[in-house]
């Protein structure tokens, strides 16, 4: 049986983000003083497909109506403005 067109993935449907991917996520957390802050969080790319990513996360993230997040992954779409990849922060030698 041949393969349908509509199956394959096309070259503008690749996935942005893979797993094992560094990224960031605008989201709600708890920041190193234990206050909920919405703000940019470091995360790792646990499963992704053409659509979504699940980004797992070392710290209690939580929804945007408050509830916490019990195993600590959020799902997003690929194309999300509230994703990209991790941005290296440089240390200053002093």
């Amino acid at each position: 049986m041949a393969e349908r067109g509509y199956l394959r993935p096309t070259p503008q449907n690749q996935p942005r983000f893979e797993v094992g991917d560094r990224v960031e996520v605008l989201c709600d957390h708890d920041n190193d003083q234990g206050e909920r802050v919405r703000d940019w969080l470091e995360g790792v790319v646990v499963q992704a497909d053409y659509k979504m990513v699940a980004v797992q996360f070392n710290r209690p993230v939580y929804l945007t109506h408050g509830w916490l997040i019990p195993d600590q992954v959020l799902w997003l779409p690929q194309t999300s403005e509230q994703i990209r990849p991790l941005r290296r922060r440089r240390r200053r030698r002093g």
